[in-house]
């Protein structure tokens, strides 16, 4: 579903700039083990871990591409996604990558912190996972 393009909320194009901005978000992908994320989890951005600990591979660079093709099309394009552990106990989860990707920065998330990273397409079939935060 689109968002309005109307007051009460400022959506690209509307230029009511002194309202917050709006954006769609879907629920995020609830994780209690190690997992390897489809590229439609990735691209949702929000990712909660409550479980055993393990890692969150990313999808292939190539399955990433293949589900959205106009992310295949321009070098430098860049998308952000959020790991929240949530694990009251001992348990960490960390971002590990898959084939075609390169980490830059730690993977762990530790329990009862979260993760900030940037994924951004370097090059023909390669991209980059930031650890921004």
């Amino acid at each position: 579903m689109a968002l309005p393009n109307g007051s009460g909320g400022y959506q690209v194009g509307d230029g009511n700039l002194g309202e917050p901005l709006f954006f769609m978000q879907s629920a995020p992908t609830a994780l209690t083990a190690a997992a390897t994320a489809t590229p439609a989890q990735l691209v949702n951005g929000l990712f909660t871990f409550n479980g055993t600990a393990g890692d969150l591979t990313l999808p292939t660079v190539a399955d990433l591409e293949a589900a959205f093709s106009s992310m295949s099309e321009k070098v430098d394009s860049a998308f952000d996604f959020f790991v929240i552990n949530i694990d009251a106990g001992t348990d960490d989860v960390t971002v590990a990558i898959g084939t075609g990707w390169t980490l830059v920065g730690a993977g762990q998330v530790d329990n009862g912190t979260s993760g900030h990273f940037r994924a951004r397409k370097t090059g023909s079939g390669t991209w980059t996972c930031y650890r921004v935060s």
